[in-house]
């Protein structure tokens, strides 16, 4: 009984908890993005080729019905998910005139990979876009030991690039 019982908190201290971490709220990321510009809540209903082009981006289904967001003259915030190895990562990207202003990990549930929080690895989002394929116009330089955390991160950076050439915003840029 005693072996068991030393073999089960053994193995419940050894193993790392992925536990959630918030490093910013949804209310400061969006007042960061849109520098305490007055923004409207919206909804982006995805149609089918919408969706074909997500799942071209991510690599996977995107099974949402409809994408919230919010907007303000020439700009949009957007806060998605995304897997890194095993856990979401909430991810906000603010896009203007189809390019990034901000990329911000809003909250982290992995146990691994949480570099890719610092301004160090967001601000090379920095007025990044993306070409016809989907891909972003600039190399991201990856971080070791967080290969899936930056992959998720890239993934969630081009698709909100891609959402927002689908809103009125981008439309009123031009």
């Amino acid at each position: 009984m005693k072996v068991l019982l030393l073999t089960l908190l053994l193995s419940f201290s050894v193993v790392p908890k992925a536990a959630a971490e918030q490093y910013m709220t949804q209310e400061a990321f969006l007042t960061a993005a849109f520098s305490g510009e007055a923004y409207k809540k919206q909804k982006l209903w995805l149609n089918k080729k919408m969706k074909q082009v997500a799942k071209q981006i991510l690599k996977h289904d995107y099974n949402a019905l409809r994408v919230r967001y919010w907007g303000a003259g020439h700009k949009t915030a957007w806060i998605l998910e995304e897997i890194g190895k095993e856990r979401p990562i909430t991810i906000g990207v603010a896009v203007s005139n189809g390019q990034i202003d901000r990329v911000n990990i809003l909250e982290f549930r992995e146990s691994r990979g949480w570099e890719v929080r610092y301004p160090f690895f967001t601000e090379q989002f920095d007025a990044v876009g993306v070409d016809d394929e989907y891909t972003l116009t600039k190399n991201i330089d990856g971080i070791s030991g967080a290969t899936l955390s930056v992959r998720a991160v890239k993934k969630v950076a081009a698709l909100a690039l891609y959402l927002h050439t689908q809103t009125d915003f981008a439309n009123s840029a031009q």
